[in-house]
Order: C-alpha cells, then structure tokens, then sequence
C-alpha cells in the first residue's frame, strides 16, 4: 500500500512538472491559440488601433527601423506621423499636445540611442505631471542582453521617470499593455508611461521567421533541441496573435475631494476677509474645462495669482488676475488656497506664507500636496484631489458669497503701480541695440487673441512672463518646475497641430534656441508655421547675472550675435534681423511676420537686444 501510494505520488509530482513545464513553454496557451504563419498582419496594427480607439491624433517620432510598423500602421489608420529632427523634440510635441487636448500625447522612438536622447523631455513630462505615452523599439526577444545592435537595459533607464514600464514579450500582449499604459498615464496624478518592443513583436511572421532559422545547427540532439527551442519560441511570439481583442479605453481614476472636506472649506472661505488662490498647471487638466473654472473664479471673487498652464485663465485684464506683489499679498492675506500650487523652490519652499493665514492645499499627488509642510508650512486643511473640479464645488457651495471688493481692488492697485513703473523701464534706452522689454510689450500688444505663447529661455523668457499677457486658458506653454531649455521646437509644433488656427509665438533666449532650431525644417516640410521671437543678446545672462559679481568671470557665458535668421531661412522658413535702426519699424515688421504665417511660412524675428536692469523671478508657479 505505501509502495502504491509513493509511486502515485511521484507519478502526481511528474505529471504536475510536465504541466508546469509545458506552460513555462506556451506548449498549453499554442494548444487552444492558433499561430497563423501565413497572416501579413503585424504588431504594429495592434498599437495603431488602440491608439486610435483612444482618440490619438498624433504620433511624434525619428524614425528607426526598430517601430517602422507602429509608424506605417497608424497612417494608414489615419493618425498623423509627425517626424522631427531630434528625439527630444518628439517627446515635448508630445507633452504639448497632452496639455492643449486633454488626451495622451505619443511620441515613438527607436532603440538605444533613440530612447536616451528622450530622457530630458520624460523627466520634464514627469514633472510637469503630463499625461504621456513613449513607444520605444528594443533588440529581438532572445538577443536582448547578449551584445545586438542598440541593445541597452532601457526598462531600468525609465522606471524612475514613468508612473508604468513594460516590455512586450508576445504580440497577443501589445492590445491589453497600450490600453493599460493609457490609462495609467491619465489617472491620479498624470505623467508619462513607457512600452518597448522587441523588434519581433512588430515585424509580420514570415520576416521574424527568416531571422529565426539556423544556418548551421550544432549537430546531433543539441543541434535538435536549439531548433525546436527557436520554433517553439517563434510560435510563442504569434499565438492567438490576431485574435479579436478589445481596443476600447479602460477607465481613469481622478482623486477627488470629499464632501466633508468641501464643507469645511467652504466654512473657511466665506469667513476670509483677505483670501487669495494660487492656481497651478495641475488647476487645468481634465476633466473640468477650463471655461467652466474661469465662471467658478469669477463667482468667488477671490483675488489670484496665476502659474504654469493656468496663466490666461482669467483673460488679458480681469480685476481678479493679480500680476506682481505677491510675497506681499500673501503676508496680508488671511487664507490661502493652493489649488494644483506647489511650496518648492517657486513659493520658497513655503517660506513666503504667513503663519497665522489659514491655508487650503488641494493637489492630486501626496508628496506634491504636504512638500515642505514639515518645515515651513501646515496647511488648516490638504486635500489630495482634483483642484479643478474642487473649485468648481467650492463656488457652488459658496453661490452668493463674494470676497469683500476691497480686497481684489487694493491689490489691483498695486499691480496697476508696479506694471506702470516697469513700462518706464521700457522706454529707457539702452546702451546698444533694442530694449528687450520694449520689443515685449510691442509683441504683446500686436498679437492675435486666439494666440499660445510658448516660453523656451531664461532671462529674456523671464522678462516675458511679466509682460505678455495670454488672452485666455490653455494660451501660455513653459516647461514647469524642471526649467527645462529647449522645449520651444516641440512646444510649438505640438500647439500649432492642436490650433492651426491660431498664432503661435515661441518666445526665445538666444541661449535656449539652439537646442530646436534645427525643427524650422520641421516646420517647413508639416506646414506648421509659427513665429520664433528670439531675444538675442549674445550671451547666457541669467547666468551671466550672477557669475560675473559674485565669481568675477564671464567664462562660458558669452555667445555671438549669431546669423539666426539666415538659419531660418535655409530650413525653408522666414527669417529678419532686428536691430536698433529698425526700432521705428517694429510695428510693420512684426505685423509681416503674422503675414507670413497665416500664408503658410514659418518666421524668426532675430532681435539683437540690450542689457537693462529689469529682474524678475521664477516664470512658473
């Protein structure tokens, strides 16, 4: 009896291994999965439809040879591919494009290198918390590791960077890990997400066979065994590869306030005699529109300070929109509402608050919502939710109730003294050339009212900020808390597609222009024509500003007063030298780059510009 039962139990044990190792082979799953060698389909149709499913309008890219299928595939599912001239600029079209329409912004890239030169732009994605989907091409399943062209451990690379990474294994896996990706990217906090894929995972079956195949088989059972192991391996890869999946969005969840939070903020407002709001980018995402929190600013009547995405969101002029002086405001203010407002290094790490004022955070990420809090601020009341549709309740509770006027209209005032004190500054003339803060306001008052400002440079960028004036929400484009330079060629592409019906303006640092000037050709060859105004002082003087009195050298600061339109000009756009003779002319020159673009050409407006003791702080909040 023991002897039976010992010899079922191995037999039991055995039949359990071979199981175990025959679905460690996909032996079961090519049982009941069909591999169809004949089909032409491949891979790169599944991420097509998905995308599509999902309302992709685009896909940013340099090509490679590792994702040309993803890349046939989506145009001929009529997803526009738009090819730039460096990898970085695909990844922030991306991001702009996730910021102005509410969708996820795709960029794909191929292997190695490809994927390396994309880091800066994920990071600046991550933290500018846009929702953003990066498609990289890999080495082959069995060469990953082993030495193949391009072949670098790219999933440790974006783990840090992306809310998810994953690595197609199968091409049954590629509909069920894009619809993942997608929704990850746009739930809780946004940000972006990255998919590799084997070259094999992409290419039709007859063509991933012949790289299969053994020349020279080592002979006898190890010559056997190899073969069979590549077969079985190959099968693997395209079982059940063309069965009908559904592509359809999975849903995304968007933290929100509860109502007891909402009514103990409601109490504390209508008590506030000295309220202010601080509205950040993260104040704009979906899905509350942005017309539908500009009413709910409107009908609280609460003086604020707007940053980031957020700039424009109360109009050129509204009495509500406080420009300067806030480190004041906020000593005077009796409660403050950070809505999607970071305390970093934009609000001195919350130094800036007052310590008697009652303080609303409202962030949809944790760590954002308390950072500093341990040290140089408590908030009364920290809700990790959607700021945007916790405004739009906030003002429902509080119909009827309106800050006291005097409020908004002292700290109007004081803009109104300070805005007219900075326009003195210029009318100065400077030592040579044109006063930077001249040619700004000229820009800014001749622009079109539908138009986005992209802001790509630091102290000529900076300037800026303070000057232009976005007509309405979703107008403004700057890189958020990573200061990233080179965002201006992406940004602007990104923008121009979402709204080719607007002006689009690049505001540039003569510094920060050469890291996409090269995407004028972009420009030219998808008839994206926009208008770069840069600011060309020769020289990198946010840094400048501070290296040379306190270390006594200008070394690596100083540029030359550099061609730049003559550059323009041979990608295919406009280009105009701006100097100090054509200050009379400004006004005609400006009004013939807008000409230009509404006929299709791309402009650069070189203007060699001046030093002026004019210094702002940071252009994001």
């Amino acid at each position: 009896m023991e002897i039976a039962t010992a010899l079922g139990c191995s037999v039991g044990f055995a039949f359990g291994g071979l199981v175990f190792v025959a679905y460690k082979l996909g032996l079961l799953y090519q049982l009941f999965h069909k591999t169809e060698t004949q089909s032409p389909r491949h891979g790169g149709e599944s991420v097509a439809e998905v995308l599509r499913a999902h309302g992709v309008k685009f896909v940013f890219t340099l090509v490679g040879g590792h994702i040309s299928p993803i890349l046939v595939a989506c145009e001929k599912l009529g997803i526009r591919i738009v090819d730039t001239r460096h990898e970085a600029t695909a990844v922030f079209a991306a991001d702009a494009v996730a910021r102005l329409s509410g969708t996820v912004g795709v960029a794909a890239v191929t292997a190695g290198p490809g994927l390396t030169n994309t880091v800066t732009a994920v990071k600046n994605a991550q933290m500018a918390e846009s929702p953003l989907l990066l498609l990289g091409g890999a080495a082959a399943t069995l060469l990953q590791g082993r030495g193949a062209l391009q072949d670098i451990d790219q999933m440790s690379l974006f783990k840090p960077l992306c809310k998810f990474c994953a690595s197609v294994r199968s091409v049954k896996d590629i509909t069920i890990t894009v619809r993942k990706a997608l929704a990850i990217a746009q739930s809780g906090t946004p940000g972006p997400v990255f998919i590799e894929f084997p070259i094999d995972t992409l290419y039709p079956f007859h063509l991933v066979s012949k790289e299969f195949g053994v020349k020279n088989p080592p002979k006898g059972i190890m010559g056997k065994v190899v073969t069979w192991y590549l077969h079985n391996h190959l099968k693997n890869l395209f079982a059940g590869a063309w069965e009908t999946r559904d592509v359809s969005p999975l849903p995304v969840h968007i933290p929100q306030a509860t109502d007891n939070e909402v009514q103990k903020c409601i109490e504390l407002v209508s008590r506030a005699k000295k309220p202010v709001i601080l509205l950040g980018s993260q104040a704009t995402l979906p899905p509350t529109p942005a017309d539908d929190i500009r009413a709910a600013l409107e009908s609280l009547g609460i003086p604020c300070f707007l940053g980031g995405m957020s700039r424009g969101m109360l109009g050129r002029n509204s009495p509500l929109h406080i420009r300067q002086n806030r480190r004041d405001a906020l000593k005077e203010a009796d409660l403050v509402l950070l809505a999607g407002t970071v305390c970093d290094f934009r609000l001195s790490y919350g130094r800036v608050l007052n310590r008697r004022s009652r303080i609303i955070a409202v962030n949809r990420d944790k760590t954002q919502l308390l950072k500093n809090s341990d040290m140089f601020w408590k908030p009364t009341v920290a809700i990790q939710g959607d700021a945007g549709s916790f405004l739009l309740r906030l003002s429902k509770g509080l119909k009827g109730h309106t800050c006291p006027e005097d409020w908004p209209q002292s700290l109007k005032a004081g803009d109104v003294t300070k805005e007219k004190a900075n326009r003195g500054k210029a009318d100065e003339k400077t030592d040579r050339h044109l006063n930077p803060l001249s040619v700004l306001h000229r820009v800014d008052e001749l622009m079109a009212d539908d138009s986005i400002i992209v802001a790509d440079g630091g102290d000529f960028v900076g300037s800026a900020a303070y000057i232009m004036r976005p007509r309405g929400p979703l107008r403004w484009l700057d890189p958020g808390a990573f200061g990233t330079l080179g965002v201006g060629g992406g940004f602007a592409l990104g923008a121009k597609l979402c709204r080719p019906e607007s002006e689009v303006w690049i505001i540039y640092g003569d510094g920060s222009l050469g890291y996409s000037v090269a995407e004028f050709d972009t420009f030219t060859r998808h008839k994206t024509p926009v208008i770069a105004l840069v600011g060309n002082d020769a020289c990198w003087s946010q840094i400048a500003r501070e290296q040379v009195p306190i270390l006594g050298s200008n070394v690596a600061c100083g540029l030359a007063f550099t061609d730049y339109h003559i550059v323009a000009d041979g990608y295919g756009g406009k280009g105009t030298l701006i100097g100090r003779e054509d200050e009379d002319k400004l006004d005609g020159i400006i009004k013939e780059a807008q000409k230009e673009t509404r006929q299709g050409r791309a402009t650069l407006l070189n203007v060699l510009i001046g030093k002026t003791n004019f210094r702002e702080g940071s252009i994001s909040v």
